[in-house]
Order: C-alpha cells, then sequence, then structure tokens
C-alpha cells in the first residue's frame, strides 16, 4: 500500500484507540445517572433529567466507542463459513463487503449533519419536560459516526492490502 494510505490508517486507529478508551468510561457517568434516578425517585421528588441524559450517555458511549469495535474487530459477524476460510480469503471477503458498510455509514453521517443543522438553526428542544437542547448530543452522534467511517475506510485499506498478500502492521 502507498505510504499516505499506511500513514492514514496509522493515525485513525490511533484517535480511534484514544476515543474508544475515552467512551469506555462513559458507562460510570451512566452509572451515576441512573443511580442518582433511583435515589431521586426514592427518596426525593423525580429528577426530570435523568432518562434523558441516560440516553444521551448511552447514545455517546456506542457511537464513540464503535470505530474502536470496529478497529479491535470486537463487532458482531455471523461465522457460518468465515472462520475456516484462510486470512487472505476473509480479507478479500471483508474488502468486498464492507463497501454496503461505507455506503450505509456514509449516509447516516448525510442525515447526521442535516439533523445537526437544523437543531442547530432552530434551537432544536426535546419534547420532554426536561427539554434539552439537542445540538450537543447530535454533534456527538455526528462525530461518532465520522469516527466510525474513518476507522473503516481504514479497514477496508488494512482487508485491501491482505488480500493483495502485502498486510499494512
Amino acid at each position: 500500500m502507498p505510504k499516505p494510505i499506511r500513514v492514514f490508517v496509522k493515525y485513525v486507529d490511533a484517535v480511534n484507540r484514544v476515543v474508544g478508551h475515552f467512551a469506555m468510561y462513559l458507562i460510570f457517568l451512566l452509572i451515576g445517572v441512573l443511580f442518582y434516578s433511583t435515589i431521586s425517585k426514592t427518596f426525593f421528588d423525580p429528577s426530570l433529567w435523568t432518562l434523558e441524559m441516560a440516553q444521551f450517555g448511552m447514545a455517546a458511549y456506542y457511537l464513540l466507542g464503535g470505530g474502536y469495535s470496529m478497529q479491535t474487530d470486537s463487532h458482531v459477524r455471523m461465522d457460518l463459513l468465515y472462520g475456516r476460510w484462510s486470512k487472505r480469503t476473509q480479507a478479500t471477503v471483508d474488502a468486498v463487503t464492507i463497501l454496503f458498510l461505507i455506503f450505509y455509514i456514509g449516509l447516516l453521517l448525510f442525515g447526521g449533519i442535516s439533523s445537526t443543522q437544523y437543531a442547530l438553526q432552530y434551537g432544536e428542544e426535546s419534547y420532554s419536560a426536561w427539554a434539552p437542547k439537542m445540538a450537543p448530543i447530535k454533534i456527538v452522534m455526528c462525530i461518532g459516526i465520522m469516527l466510525m467511517l474513518l476507522q473503516v475506510l481504514a479497514t477496508f485499506f488494512r482487508n485491501l492490502a491482505e488480500a493483495l498478500g502485502k498486510p499494512i502492521e
């Protein structure tokens, strides 16, 4: 593979590793919010913001961790025949099928950017009693989707190199 592609793969992997490790700790934020929600419902007046904040935290958790999950190959894969194939055959099949994922994530990013622009332009708020602004979580979602798209492209290049018999380390 040409040097610019190897550099791209290296830096995308590095960024997603850092963001993925950050996202791992968001689970503690989620636990804290849900613990506070339980305590407040039991002993005080129920908080209006906890359920929605937990949903926002969970969305950030899995979207920001998506690229790292792809990088570490810890996503779900149906393995009827795949495990019996050689590494080169696996890489060839992955390089072809990942094109569908690139298309899907591209559409997802397009919709996310459109939705974020709307939220910023019109000051969109949630329809809940808490009524938080939607732009911050939509921005985080777009960042997560973009990082996932970059990681999928890096994985495509890695699979292509493996299929050609010149793996990227």
